[in-house]
Order: structure tokens, then C-alpha cells, then sequence
């Protein structure tokens, strides 16, 4: 090869250099089929999926109703109102109305008033005036208005003097979504964790019965949320309680419920905590398992959301810039996303469930991450234990929504505080009250108020608690909540202080229109408010003395004796025992010498201390938690109480500085629905090996008979009663054959029991609620006691039948007071929550008295008992209750009796019996009436030293 063709061959960098090249129009080619290949693809997807299409393919119509769709988005609500001349809720035809003589809580303070006094009360004061009300509003509050100037056709309504108040607003409800009876339930959506998108309206049932019981506890308006079963339930919905023409509606209808028309503002209710974890928390398959995993489902929900908000944002200011018509895709709408987009835009008030400084202080930071707003944290029983943390929240402090003492039911319930609302509005945050119903009736969410006030919170914030507070959370603090003018006309006329035991409507106004045609008025004197402006002393100390003395005493009411002193009176302890009741001046001569306390009481009570019957008070501290509880009673036999009981607990400790100084418990792991041998103790007692601690082993034999008693055993309430009436008739049998001892194990055996059942000698404690059921019982009864009479024994004893429960009871008063059955009612205010609750009695204004009134009327031996077992602290203001709406037919000594003396005679118990010694006896001293709100418990004793509440 010569060296001229040498030199055209190309060097190897030149031929390197010429793969290199055709290597890269190799790349170049693919890379440009790859990216057409992608353009196309893409390009089909985009029309694919309406969000991209060429220039002029899309409907001009549709981009310019996207644009118009940018306003709603950017809307921020306003919570100001023009003044208005009719409200849109009202019905044309509602005759205008004169309420006359009333004495008026307005819900705020005099003009002028600055923002220190506020907060501390004054200047808010109840005014003796008229209202007139026409087109749904409130048109005028003025003295002696003139009935010449008014409208042709105004009614008139003469409130006597009588306490007015603006309708309840109760801003957490389950009310409509349940039913009758709990046969169904509508109240979570348990399919997903994060549903921001569902709405509790969807399920909302005008025709539940609650919603008239509600309304006759004076509650005009409610938040209707969804439940707590998921981190994010769904939007809610305020609505008044008036449904169809009997209620001066138009027609039957959810969206007819609405309290504004006009939705200016939406809801949605989140949860934290333990409920979503219980329902969703099953590791390896479902979650949430854990807080970490639900902060992670809130903030990954709120993530998603945020890029949603800000697509459309985005595509918003591009069609602001280019015109709709010149767009290329359609505005992003996704159903899922839009409720929690509308929280990110701050166009929805939320709501969260949430008990623990963990789940509160995590959540305030969601709110700071995302920039949203939270405008309650229901339930919040820590929230009085980090009011600085609560005040981290972006866009304001959220309000805390809470009960007064509902508390220590699950272990996030555990370090609640009655006092919360007192703390919490010390330190700048916004108390509200609750019910949560069915939780609780919130037909009595007026209560829950009238406690905080009870300890400590002032009168004008407790009041404002289920009134203008909860309405301004709502964004209605325009239009709902105060008696004003230009305010929505719903109304309340009260027959005693509503913040007092027993306080009960005479008539409710929604928009103007009377919401009972026929209310019932209970007989009660026309008695002026309560002194607003005090607020009752905690600052206590519980110390224990030998002696003692009490001095402002002027009501007595011990063993048979009710006496009312003219002037105060003293009383002397010594040793734990009552000495002297009266002048006592060389008692207390000797006090002074012997520098004895002397206590100094403002109107200051003696009474006999509480009993607690058939609750699980000392068998069960915290109600979710088994740990914590003795455990349930066997399928087959019996066990005794005695054997399980756990002493010097939360819930005993507070029954016991509330009163109730002894208890009577039965195996059961809820309520009264207990099976085996009750015990009798004393709740003060730090264990049962301490000197009167356990004053009774065995008191008497429970069953179950009502729908719980269905089970294995016995599916049916007849099988449950035929199985206890086949084993009442074996005890007459081996009792009829001289078989009527038994020593050793036997005598701990279900049939030994039951024979001492029938000889007389142990009570049998029935529950039952169905009036039916109860008759079966009285059948039985009878039955058992014809078996009885016809054999050879020496046994004349009648069966000591007690019924607890008895909602329905009042349907066979009569028959109960023949067959001599006493009748323990638990709860007071029974409403419907179970099928065998059906026919329960809601009390004025819709019935002429309650099942107790009925019952006593018969002539029946009453007692009251409670479901739950932190009820038991408020025992003496549900005699105070029965006491005030009594009509008369309780003494104040017989309304004591209800939660004490009473069950001493049912149950048959001696003095010795029930733990009195015989130098003295029990007894309690009280500021104030213990059947009322804001009574404090000063003194208890009956042993060798007095324990005393003594303030600081």
C-alpha cells in the first residue's frame, strides 16, 4: 500500500470521531421518536381527560362558567351581616308576637362597658322588658311596649315575670342521624379514614322524635356533625330544631332545617386520637395504628389538598391574565379534594375531636403547616393544661367544647378537670358546653352549663357557653345567641333560673313561630334569677379533725327531723360525732378555749350524706378500659361484688367529695345491668380491710331483663325470664324440702342465694325498662309467691322484688305499688336510646310530669340511681331536679331521701346494716342547698373524726 492511499485513510481519532457522530444522530434519532412518541401520548391523554385540548376545542360556555367558578373560590365569608327586615327563614303567615312581663338575659353587657369588666360580668344583668318579634327577627325590646302599634293579628304572651333567654345553641350533636331506639345508626362512614367529603345532612331524619325532645330542653340550633370514628368525617351541618307545619315550617324537609339559607359558612368535623386508632388501627392490615400514623393520614390529606388549592389558583390567575376563552384546559375539579380545599381557602370552620396535649399540640402544628383554622377542639379534656400551647394556632385560639363532667370514661378522659371551663377561661380560652347526643340528652345541655357555673366558671360565660359563645363559633353570632334586635326571634321562656336544677321551658320560638301548641306548665313560683355576679370559693382544703365546729347554719335535715332555723345555728363535733345542733354557747365557749376550727359557713345545710345504688362505682374506674375493671360477671352462677371491689380511685374520691359516702355495687361491666351479689362500702374508705369499709358483704341477688339480657343463654328477654322463673320455683322446692341452710362453698352457690330469695331474707334487684317486661316481673312475682303460699313451709314472706331502670315503670304504676315493687330510676331523664326506653317521658313542656312523678303519685317507694358511673358525683342535683319539678309532691327532706334514706327501706336494711353507729350518725354540712347548683360540701363524718373542706 503506497503511502498517498495511507494518507487518505482516516486517522483513529477520525474515525472515532465519525462513530461518535453517527452514534449521535443515532441517539438524536431515537431521542426525537421517544419524544414524539411522549407528545402524542400525552397529548391523547390530556384530551383524554378534558385537561388539555387544542386552541378552539373547548367550550368556550364551560371555560367562562370555570372562571366565574375563581370568585367562589376566593370568597372569604363574612360574619357581618346587613341589617335585615325579614329573616330568611321565616314564614309568611307566623303571626307576630308580644311576649310580655319577661325577665330578659340579653347575652351581653351594657353599651359602654369595657373589655376588663366584660370579661369579669358586670354590667350584664337580667332586664324587666317586653320583646316583640315579627318576620322571623326580633324587632323590639322596650318596657311596657304598646299593644295599639302593633300588627293586626299579633299574638300576645304574658312570660309572668318569668326568665327569657335566646335559644340554646348546642354546637356538638349527633341529633337525627340515629334513631329511635339506636336501630340504625348513620353517624360515621367507616370505609375510609379520610372522608373530608361527606356530609352529615345526607343522613340527617327530620321525623327522629328526638328532635321535638330536644327542642322542649329549649335548644333552637344545633351543629349536626358526623362522628369520630374517622380522622376526617365530613362536613356538618347547623340546623334548627322546627320541622314541618306543627312547627311553623312549610314542609318536612332537611334542607328546610338549615339555619342559614344562605350557607355562608361550612363545617367539617375531624378527629383525634383514640376513636379513629380503635376503628382503623389493625396492624399488618389497616390504618391508622398509632398517633404517628394518624398525624401522617392528616398531614398527607392536607398535602394532597394543598397541590389541588393550588392547581386551580394557578389555572385562576392565568384565565384572570389571558382570558377564559384563551385557556387550554378546563379548571381542576376534583369532588374529593373540594371540602378540604374549601378548609385550606377558609371557607370552613373546623371542628376537632381531641382529648390529649399529644393530639392537640400535633394538631396545632397541622394548622401551621397548612394555614388553616381551627375553630373548637371538642371534648379537649387536657385543653385546660396547655392554653399557651392552644394559642399557637394559625388564624386564632380555638374555643375548647366541652362537658362539665362527664370525665374518666376512657384513659384520654382520665386527667379531666370539672373546673376545666374556669381554668381555661382564666387564661383567654372560650369555654362551650356540649352534649355529643346521644352521649349525652342534649335535651339537658343547659345542665352541662349550670354545673361549670357550679364550679367556678362565672354565670355570664357559663351562660354564654350554650348561647352566644357557641353561636359566634358558628359565624351566626350575628344572628343567633342574644336576645337583640335584628336577631333571629328564637327564643326561650324559662320557669326558673336557667341555670338552675330543674330549670325547664314554658315555650320555645324558632323564627318567631311557637314551637308547642299546648306546652305544659309545671306549678312552680315565680322566683328571680340566681345572683350572677358570685362565683363560688374552690379554693379548699381537705383536712381531718377530731372536733369541729360549724357556725351560719340554718336548715337541719337529719333522721326524721326537717327543720328550718329562723336564725343560723352551730354545730358542734366531737370525736366525728354530732354533739349539739342549736345555740350550743357552752359548746362553743369550750371550742374557743381549746382553739377547735371553727368553720364559718354562708347558709349552711345539714343533711344525711348520698347513697350510690346498682352503679358500678368501685367495680369499674375507667368504663373503656377492662384493666381497670373487677371484669364481667359469669355466664352460669354468681360471683360477689364484695370480692372484687378496688378502693381509692378517681371516680370514687369524687363521689365521696361530693356526698355520696356510701355505695351499693353489683357485678356488671356497664350500668345497671348487673348479675350476682351486690356489696355495701364506703366510697371514703382507702381499702377493704379498713374499720367500716365494707358495711354489708352480700345486700342482694341482680339479673339482668332488659335487651341486654339477650345472649347465649337466654336470646330472649321470655327465655331470660323463664330461665329465672324455673330457678326461682327450684328454690321453693328445696326450700319446701327442708333444704333451706347451706354451709361451706355451698353457701356462695347461685342456688343458696336464690333460696334465700324466696324465704324473704335477700331483695332480688330486677333491671328492666320496658313496661312489659316489668309487668312479667310483677306476674312472676305473683306466681312465685302463690308456689310459695302452697307448700308445707314455715316461708309467709312476700318476694323483695326491686326494679331498677324502669323508664317505662310509670305505665304500671299502679300495679307496682299493689304488688309492693319498688322502683329505682336510672336515669332520672330516661330519652329513647333503647327500644325498651320507647315510652319514656321527656317531662314539661311535651308531658305532664315524668315517670318519678307518676310513680309517687301511685304510691310506689322510689329511689334514683344513674347509668354511668362518674354520674354518681351529681346525685344531689338529680334529687334537687325531681325536687323542683316536683309540683309539691316532694319535701325537701323527701327529695334527700330519693338518694339515701330511701334504700335503706328498700332494701330492708337496719341501722346497723347500713354502717350508722349507734353513739351517732351520718352526717354531711353543706354551703348552700346540696340539691342545687354551686352547693359545697364543708364537712362529712359518722366515725371518730370529721373529714372538712376548709378554705384557704
Amino acid at each position: 500500500m503506497s503511502k498517498d492511499h495511507l494518507d487518505e485513510l482516516p486517522s483513529y481519532r477520525d474515525a472515532t470521531r465519525t462513530w461518535i457522530r453517527h452514534r449521535r444522530k443515532s441517539r438524536f434519532t431515537r431521542l426525537l421518536v421517544v419524544a414524539l412518541s411522549a407528545y402524542l401520548a400525552f397529548g391523547v391523554y390530556r384530551i383524554a381527560t378534558n385537561t388539555a385540548k387544542p386552541p378552539g376545542t373547548l367550550s368556550v360556555t364551560k371555560l367562562r362558567d370555570n372562571h366565574a367558578t375563581c370568585a367562589k373560590l376566593r370568597r372569604i365569608p363574612s360574619e357581618i351581616e346587613a341589617s335585615r327586615e325579614v329573616n330568611k327563614r321565616w314564614v309568611n303567615g307566623t303571626k307576630p308576637i308580644l311576649i310580655r312581663n319577661a325577665t330578659i338575659w340579653t347575652g351581653e353587657p351594657k353599651a359602654g362597658t369595657s373589655y376588663e369588666d366584660a370579661r369579669l360580668g358586670r354590667s350584664y344583668e337580667w332586664v324587666s322588658s317586653d320583646v316583640f318579634v315579627d318576620n322571623g327577627l326580633i324587632q323590639k325590646i322596650a318596657p311596657s311596649i304598646s299593644i295599639e302599634h302593633l300588627p293586626h293579628g299579633s299574638e300576645i304572651f304574658d312570660a309572668n315575670g318569668r326568665q327569657l333567654t335566646a335559644g340554646i345553641v348546642d354546637m356538638h350533636s349527633h341529633a337525627g342521624l340515629d334513631s329511635l331506639g339506636n336501630l340504625q345508626s348513620d353517624t360515621n362512614e367507616l370505609s375510609s379514614d379520610i372522608t373530608p367529603f361527606l356530609q352529615s345532612l345526607d343522613a340527617l331524619d327530620p321525623l327522629q322524635p328526638e328532635i321535638q325532645w330536644i327542642k322542649s330542653g329549649g335548644v333552637t340550633t344545633s351543629l349536626i356533625l358526623p362522628g369520630s370514628g374517622n380522622n376526617m368525617g365530613g362536613e356538618a351541618f347547623v340546623v334548627k330544631f322546627a320541622v314541618g307545619k306543627q312547627n311553623g315550617r312549610t314542609e318536612i324537609s332537611q334542607e328546610d332545617m338549615l339555619a342559614d339559607p344562605d350557607k355562608n359558612w361550612r363545617y367539617m368535623k375531624m378527629a383525634c386520637g383514640e376513636n379513629p386508632k380503635g376503628v382503623y388501627g389493625k396492624y399488618g392490615e389497616r390504618g391508622p395504628f398509632s398517633r404517628l400514623g394518624e398525624s401522617w393520614e392528616f398531614r398527607h390529606a392536607l398535602e394532597q389538598a394543598t397541590e389541588y388549592v393550588n392547581s386551580q389558583n394557578d389555572w385562576c390567575a392565568a384565565a384572570d391574565t389571558n382570558g377564559a376563552e384563551d385557556m387550554t384546559t378546563y379548571l381542576p375539579q376534583e369532588l374529593k379534594w373540594e371540602s378540604l380545599g374549601a378548609v385550606l381557602r377558609g371557607q370552613v370552620r373546623v371542628n376537632t375531636h381531641c382529648y390529649t396535649i399529644p393530639d392537640l399540640e400535633a394538631f396545632v402544628r397541622h394548622t401551621n403547616e397548612f394555614k388553616f383554622r381551627i375553630y373548637a377542639f371538642h371534648h379537649a379534656h387536657q385543653t385546660y393544661l396547655i392554653p399557651e400551647v392552644l394559642k399557637r394556632a394559625w388564624g386564632g385560639t380555638p374555643a375548647a367544647a366541652l362537658f362539665a363532667d362527664n370525665m374518666y370514661y376512657k384513659v384520654e378522659a382520665y386527667t379531666a378537670s370539672d373546673k376545666a371551663g374556669k381554668i381555661l377561661y382564666e387564661n383567654g380560652i372560650t369555654p362551650t358546653y356540649v352534649s355529643d347526643n346521644p352521649v349525652l340528652n342534649s335535651q339537658h345541655v343547659i345542665m352541662e352549663a349550670a354545673k361549670a357555673h357550679g364550679n367556678g366558671l362565672p354565670y355570664h360565660v357559663a351562660l354564654a357557653g350554650v348561647t352566644s359563645a357557641s353561636a359566634e363559633l358558628l359565624g351566626l353570632g350575628h344572628r343567633v345567641g342574644k336576645i337583640k334586635e335584628g336577631f333571629d326571634a328564637d327564643i326561650v321562656v324559662w320557669d326558673a333560673d336557667p341555670l338552675s336544677a330543674g330549670a325547664t321551658p314554658v315555650q320555645v320560638w324558632i323564627d318567631g313561630a311557637p314551637q308547642f301548641k299546648d306546652p305544659v306548665a309545671l306549678k312552680k313560683p315565680t322566683t328571680p334569677p340566681a345572683k350572677h355576679d358570685s362565683v363560688p370559693n374552690d379554693d379548699v382544703e381537705m383536712r381531718s379533725y377530731e372536733n369541729v365546729v360549724f357556725t351560719g347554719i340554718s336548715k337541719v335535715y337529719l333522721d326524721e327531723a326537717e327543720i328550718t332555723h329562723d336564725e343560723s345555728v352551730t354545730a358542734v363535733i366531737q370525736n366525728g360525732k354530732l354533739a349539739c345542733i342549736g345555740t350550743c354557747a357552752n359548746e362553743l365557749a369550750l371550742a374557743h378555749q381549746s382553739n377547735t376550727p371553727i368553720i364559718d359557713l354562708e347558709n349552711g345545710y345539714i343533711t344525711p350524706p348520698f347513697t350510690a345504688f346498682g352503679s358500678t362505682l368501685g367495680l369499674v374506674e375507667i368504663d373503656a378500659e377492662s384493666d381497670t375493671h373487677d371484669g364481667p360477671p359469669p355466664k352460669e352462677g354468681v360471683s360477689r361484688a364484695v370480692d372484687g371491689l378496688a378502693f381509692d380511685g378517681k371516680q370514687l374520691a369524687r363521689a365521696y367529695e361530693h356526698g355520696v359516702t356510701r355505695a351499693i355495687s353489683a357485678p356488671s361491666t356497664f350500668s345497671i345491668d348487673a348479675r350476682g351479689i351486690s356489696t355495701a362500702f364506703s366510697t371514703g374508705a382507702k381499702h377493704s380491710l379498713e374499720k367500716g369499709a365494707i358495711w354489708q358483704d352480700e345486700v342482694a341477688l341482680h339479673y339482668p331483663l332488659t335487651l341486654r339480657a339477650k345472649g347465649d343463654k337466654t336470646p330472649s328477654i321470655s327465655s331470660a325470664v323463664g330461665l329465672l322463673r324455673s330457678k326461682l320455683l327450684q328454690a321453693v322446692h328445696d326450700v319446701s324440702a327442708n333444704d333451706s341452710t347451706s354451709t361451706g362453698k355451698e353457701a356462695y352457690e347461685e342456688k343458696s342465694y336464690l333460696k334465700r330469695v324466696v324465704s324473704g331474707t335477700l331483695p332480688l334487684v330486677l333491671s328492666a325498662h320496658s313496661a312489659d317486661t316489668i309487668a312479667t316481673i310483677i306476674h312472676l312475682k305473683s306466681e312465685i309467691e302463690s308456689v310459695i303460699k302452697e307448700t308445707d313451709t314455715e316461708v309467709t314472706s312476700k318476694l323483695r322484688i326491686i326494679i331498677i331502670g324502669g323508664a317505662e315503670s310509670y305505665l304500671v304504676a299502679k300495679e307496682l305499688a299493689a304488688a309492693d315493687v319498688p322502683v329505682v330510676i336510672a336515669p332520672l331523664r330516661p330519652y329513647s336510646q333503647s327500644w325498651d326506653q320507647r315510652r319514656s317521658l321527656t317531662g314539661a313542656p311535651l308531658t305532664n310530669g315524668t315517670a318519678i312523678d307518676i310513680l309517687i303519685d301511685a304510691g310506689v317507694l322510689v329511689g334514683i340511681s344513674v347509668e354511668e358511673v362518674w354520674e354518681t358525683r351529681d346525685l344531689g342535683l338529680l334529687a334537687g331536679i325531681a325536687y323542683a319539678n316536683s309540683e309539691g309532691r316532694l319535701s325537701f327532706k323527701n327529695a334527700l331521701d330519693l338518694v339515701g334514706a330511701n334504700f335503706d327501706t328498700i332494701l330492708g336494711l337496719s341501722k346497723h346494716d347500713v354502717g350508722l353507729s349507734t353513739e351517732g350518725r351520718d352526717w354531711a354540712v353543706w354551703e348552700g342547698s346540696p340539691l342545687e347548683i354551686g352547693a359545697r360540701l364543708r364537712g362529712l363524718g359518722n366515725g371518730a373524726r370529721a373529714v372538712v373542706w376548709q378554705k384557704s
